[in-house]
């Protein structure tokens, strides 16, 4: 679980949620030589006291990632949030890693990422994973399914509502924690040979019907799941405030969930964690504040 552990491994976005987490997990795993990639170093000083090396990195500034990569035997990159360019920085931190002679390059991505998918995040993923197959670097694709954080956005309105709006023909996603994710990355960095992709999930698909039910029975108050057509709940959606582009995101994932490829399962937490998946029970009862409990 842990053959890399005295190579060079740096993580990118280290100041971001699962960089962070990621970069933990590697220092509590016995990595000797860890660097935090981050585009300000100072917001890393914890992470310093712990024992990783902070160093400068920018993917939007191209010519100076090869430099900041020098000596890194394997790196975690961390796919950006900057929707819409995310694509560009990929491409960026690829051919600086190549450029740098890294050896092995693990890649947060996303379920069944194609061309013509809803939403451009995936889009992005897709293309990405097309530049790590042509780099020529041995590679390590993780794709997460949806963070049971992301549930946080809207959990205390629908439990103060009363009412979980999806779409019709929700068929479960498989919600996987960030710090089983961030755990998994870590793991893949550490051991991870060859060139592979992998599905990272939760241990059970999660419906909306189910979803509902389990915010009703931690709050105590009636939750009902409402299934609306696709045009309804985007409109739905950008008439209850939200940016448009956000909708098409939210309606992107929703649509991937009645495809059935958010509720897949795998044992790729348990693999490269050491432990298997939180559930998402409890997930949610561990986190009682976030849902306005």
């Amino acid at each position: 679980m842990t053959k890399f552990k005295d190579q060079t491994l740096l993580v990118t976005g280290a100041s971001g949620n699962l960089g962070r987490l990621a970069v933990e997990n590697l220092l509590a795993r016995g990595a000797t030589k860890v660097i935090a990639g981050t585009r300000d170093p100072s917001k890393l000083a914890d992470l310093a006291a712990k024992g990783a090396e902070v160093r400068a990195l920018d993917f939007g500034k191209p010519e100076t990632v090869a430099a900041a990569l020098t000596g890194v035997d394997r790196l975690l990159i961390v796919s950006t949030d900057a929707i819409g360019g995310r694509l560009d920085h990929h491409k960026a931190a690829i051919a600086g890693a190549k450029s740098a002679g890294v050896k092995h390059i693990v890649y947060t991505s996303a379920p069944a990422p194609r061309p013509n998918a809803d939403g451009g995040a995936v889009i992005e993923h897709f293309w990405t994973e097309v530049e790590l197959v042509n780099s020529g670097i041995e590679f390590t694709v993780l794709r997460n399914n949806m963070y049971a954080e992301n549930n946080f956005m809207d959990a205390a309105q629908v439990i103060q509502s009363g009412q979980l709006f999806g779409l019709i023909g929700d068929r479960g996603v498989s919600y996987v924690a960030r710090a089983d994710a961030a755990a998994t990355a870590a793991g893949a960095l550490l051991s991870a040979e060859g060139s592979t992709i992998q599905d990272v999930t939760g241990p059970a698909p999660v419906t909306n019907v189910e979803r509902a039910a389990l915010y009703a029975k931690l709050s105590g108050k009636p939750v009902t799941s409402i299934a609306l057509p696709d045009a309804d709940l985007q409109a739905g959606m950008v008439a209850a405030g939200l940016p448009a582009f956000l909708a098409d995101m939210l309606i992107g994932f929703q649509k991937d969930a009645r495809s059935g490829h958010q509720g897949v399962t795998t044992d790729a937490v348990e693999r490269f964690a050491g432990h298997k998946p939180q559930a998402f029970a409890e997930f949610l009862a561990a986190n009682r504040a976030a849902l306005g409990l």
